[in-house]
C-alpha cells in the first residue's frame, strides 16, 4: 500500500485536520489550504491501474491504424484518469514482456507470429494470473497466442480435478495438434473421457482446447453485439446494442472451457454467432477473452468497443493481490 493510501487513510480517520489551525491563520487561509489538502488526497485516492499493452505490430495493420494496434490502445487508456500505461511489442528487448512485475493487467493481441512466444513464457504469465499478480486481456486473434492458451489450459486442469477429486486418479492431459482450426461436426474441447473400476474412476482422459473454431470470415461484414450482462461493471455505460461496422467473422463453437460469465454476443445477419466478451477465473486471477478486433478493420477505434476495454483493464486491475 503506497504512502498516499496510508495518508488518506489517516485523514479519512480523523474529522480534524492537526496542520490546519483556524486560531493562526485568516480564514480564506484556512479554506484555501483546505481545499488545496482535499485535492491532492483525492488525486491520490488509489494507485493507478498498471496497463501493459502488448502488440505483435503486424505491418498489414498500417491498413487501418497508423501506430501500431497497440499504440492506438494504449494511447487511449492513456486519455484516461486512473491508469499507468505502457506499449510494448514481440521485437523490443526481452520480447517486450521484462517488467511484468510492476503489471497489473497485461493486455494482449497477436496473429501471425504466436510461436515465437516460448510455452516457458507462456506459463510465467499464467503463474502470476493463478496467483493474482496479473489479469490478462486477449484480444481476438490472440485466443491461439501462448499465454492464453496456457491459461485455458490450466482453467481446464482445474475443472478436470475438481470433477474427479479423488487423488488417486490419474490424469493424461492431452494437447491439440498444433495451431488448426477444428471441423463443425467435431468433438468440442476441453473434453474428458473417464474410465473406472467400479466406483472408482481410475483414469481420465483430457482433451485439452483447442482454443479456436470452425467458421472465420474476413470480408469486413458488420457485427450486432447484444449485451447480455448489462449490469456488470466492465459493459457500465455500454448501450445494450450497438454496431461494429466492419470486423471479422468468427462463428462458434470456440473450443475453450465453458466460462463463468458472457458478458456480450456478437451475431452477422444470421449467418455467424460468436460469445464476444467471456471471463474465466484461474485461482486468484481473472482472464478476459475480448473477440472484437482486426488488424485490417478500425475497430480499436470504435467508442464503445475502447470504452469496454476501459472498463475491463479497471475492473480487472482491482482484484490484484497486494
Amino acid at each position: 500500500m503506497s504512502f498516499f493510501r496510508d495518508l488518506r487513510t489517516r485523514f479519512s480517520n480523523n474529522s480534524k485536520l492537526p496542520i490546519i489551525a483556524a486560531a493562526s491563520y485568516p480564514v480564506d487561509i484556512v479554506k484555501l489550504l483546505s481545499l488545496f489538502l482535499f485535492a491532492t488526497l483525492a488525486a491520490f485516492a488509489s494507485d493507478p491501474v498498471k496497463v501493459l499493452v502488448w502488440d505483435e505490430r503486424q505491418p498489414r495493420a498500417a491498413k487501418a491504424y497508423e501506430n501500431f494496434i497497440g499504440n492506438q490502445i494504449a494511447d487511449y487508456l492513456k486519455s484516461t484518469p486512473g491508469l499507468e500505461v505502457r506499449s510494448t511489442a514481440l521485437d523490443d528487448p526481452e520480447q517486450g514482456l521484462g517488467d511484468l512485475e510492476s503489471t497489473d493487467v497485461l493486455v494482449w493481441w497477436g496473429h501471425v507470429r504466436h510461436g515465437e512466444i516460448s510455452e516457458q513464457t507462456g506459463q510465467r504469465i499464467v503463474e502470476m494470473v493463478h496467483s493474482g499478480q496479473l489479469a490478462l486481456i486477449s484480444l481476438h486473434s490472440a485466443h491461439w497466442s501462448v499465454p492464453f492458451m496456457e491459461a485455458m489450459n490450466a482453467v481446464t486442469r482445474d475443472i478436470a480435478k475438481r470433477r474427479y477429486p479423488n487423488p488417486k486418479t490419474e490424469f493424461e492431459f492431452v494437447p491439440p495438434e498444433g495451431r488448426r482450426p477444428p471441423t463443425y461436426d467435431s468433438l468440442i474441447t476441453p473434453a474428458f473421457y473417464a474410465v473406472k473400476r467400479g466406483d472408482f474412476v481410475t483414469k481420465v482422459r483430457v482433451d485439452l482446447p483447442n482454443c479456436v473454431f470452425p467458421g472465420v470470415r474476413n470480408d469486413g461484414t458488420p457485427s450486432r453485439v447484444t449485451v447480455i450482462q448489462p449490469e456488470h461493471p466492465i459493459m457500465k455505460g455500454i448501450p445494450v446494442q450497438f454496431e461494429i461496422p466492419q470486423t471479422e467473422l468468427y462463428d462458434e463453437p470456440f473450443h475453450v472451457p465453458d466460462p463463468e460469465i458472457v458478458l456480450f454476443r456478437e451475431t452477422w445477419d444470421g449467418v455467424g454467432r460468436f460469445r464476444g466478451g467471456m471471463l474465466w477465473t484461474l485461482g486468484e486471477g481473472k482472464i478476459f477473452y475480448f473477440r472484437p478486433g482486426h488488424e485490417e478493420f478500425p475497430v480499436f477505434k470504435e467508442e464503445h468497443v475502447m470504452k469496454i476495454l476501459d472498463n475491463a483493464v479497471r475492473w480487472l486491475g482491482s482484484f490484484k493481490k497486494e
